[in-house]
């Protein structure tokens, strides 16, 4: 049996796409923001802890990848929602954390 080359064994839709892009583009987006303001201005937050725009970006998308994984388990809706939720929740962390 042949080993699969390339990309053939991954499952990749748009959706995947996607999902990829709009990581790399938050990265490119906070290099470039970074770039124009160095430093990012720590600040302690609502949890205690002090945190920069790449903590917060980071913390951002573990909290996104938990919550559409608990949507998964634990709902039936459309997983938009879980997306729309993690934008908002992404929100408040850059604003509160």
């Amino acid at each position: 049996m042949q080993a699969p080359s390339g990309f053939g064994w991954m499952a990749w839709t748009w959706q995947t796409a996607v999902f990829w892009m709009v990581i790399a583009a938050l990265l490119l987006a906070m290099g470039i923001w970074e770039r124009r303001s160095p430093g990012g201005s720590p600040r302690r937050g609502i949890l205690g802890l002090t945190t920069t725009r790449g903590d917060r970006l980071f913390i951002s998308l573990l909290a996104a990848a938990y919550l559409h994984m608990l949507w998964l388990a634990l709902s039936a809706w459309p997983l938009h929602w879980a997306t729309a939720l993690s934008c908002v929740l992404a929100v408040l962390i850059f604003r509160k954390v």
